[in-house]
């Protein structure tokens, strides 16, 4: 079975609850968001979401992944799968860590599992950029709101 890993990190001038709540505010983070076009449901853990994606350049995704971690300023995962599990499935996750002062690094990663991976590297390398695109938003977004 094909694998692959996206890991993005980015530092945030705002704390950690104030990133967290940016992120975590799902009504509104269409509004800012470039790769997470449409997102819903609850944050907490065995919650099921509803998120579209859309990598840059490519067809938008909507996907129905369970919440296995929502443990505040700390740690947001999802798992979910295209169709049906083993064909294209992906562990989403971002992560706080404080860096005091004020400041947060940001880990936002994906890992993908599945028989189509080694056939996706294009739309991969797509969701990587988006990844990037969203941190700079969501950094964006926490440092504006603290002004």
């Amino acid at each position: 079975m094909a694998k692959r890993r996206i890991e993005t990190e980015i530092d945030i001038n705002a704390p950690a609850a104030k990133v967290w709540a940016v992120l975590t505010d799902f009504p509104k983070m269409p509004l800012w968001n470039p790769f997470i076009t449409a997102i819903a449901g609850t944050p907490a853990a065995g919650e099921r979401l509803t998120i579209t994606v859309r990598p840059p350049g490519k067809s938008a995704v909507t996907l129905h992944p369970t919440l296995l971690v929502a443990e505040p300023e700390r740690e947001l995962r999802w798992r979910g799968h295209f169709m049906i599990s083993g064909i294209f499935d992906g562990e989403h996750y971002f992560l706080l860590d404080p860096l005091g002062d004020n400041r947060t690094r940001l880990t936002h990663g994906e890992s993908f599992s599945g028989l189509l991976v080694g056939f996706l590297q294009a739309t991969l390398d797509a969701t990587e950029n988006g990844f990037n695109n969203m941190n700079a938003a969501l950094k964006q977004q926490a440092e504006l709101s603290l002004a």
